[in-house]
């Protein structure tokens, strides 16, 4: 059976260097078969969650936001695994990708328990040299915390520096380890 991977690109640059370790990981995971469509999240019309709880009511219909998200959810819900993208911004994940990540909240209304066992990869790439100092590694706890909830394991995380536009790239061990894990995000 072909697997089927949505990468959700949180960065407002389309060529950007998360936006490179997550077309690593979509070759990798084209390579083992698998159909991949991707978002780009900064180019939607998302707004922030409003905290109103329609969602979570008995018999809701979904989120009481009309905006991009309403064509995101069903997507969510027919493929086994999700890349999600960003850059490091301000010592956490871009605010687009934050934005995706709240608005997730109304999506067991869409869908009986539709987080459990998707299978997560993670890209993230920051211009300090160091993933402690630039704030990486609390995107990554975030991306842990809320993933370990909802039961979706984490395949894997890649994350480099990379300040420039398109820097990531000449860093080949990164470019690597994104390839082999958008091959382990299908592997059975």
């Amino acid at each position: 059976m072909t697997k089927k991977v949505l990468v959700l690109l949180g960065s407002p640059r389309r060529k950007g260097n998360s936006a490179i370790l997550a077309e690593q990981i979509t070759k990798g995971a084209r390579s083992g078969k698998a159909k991949v469509e991707t978002i780009y999240l900064h180019g939607k019309n998302i707004a922030p969650c409003k905290a109103c709880m329609s969602c979570q009511k008995k018999g809701s219909k979904g989120c009481s936001i009309q905006d991009d998200m309403q064509e995101i959810y069903p997507k969510l819900i027919e493929v086994d695994a999700w890349v999600i993208a960003s850059p490091v911004y301000w010592f956490t994940m871009s605010a687009q990708t934050k934005i995706f990540m709240d608005r997730c909240f109304a999506l067991p209304a869409y869908h009986k328990d539709p987080f459990r066992g998707k299978r997560i990869a993670i890209a993230m790439t920051y211009g300090d040299e160091d993933s402690f100092t630039s704030g990486c590694v609390n995107a990554l706890r975030t991306f842990q915390d809320a993933y370990g909830y909802t039961e979706s394991p984490i395949v894997g995380m890649v994350y480099g520096s990379a300040m420039d536009a398109g820097q990531i790239r000449s860093n080949e061990k990164v470019m690597q380890e994104a390839f082999d894990l958008g091959k382990k995000l299908v592997a059975e």
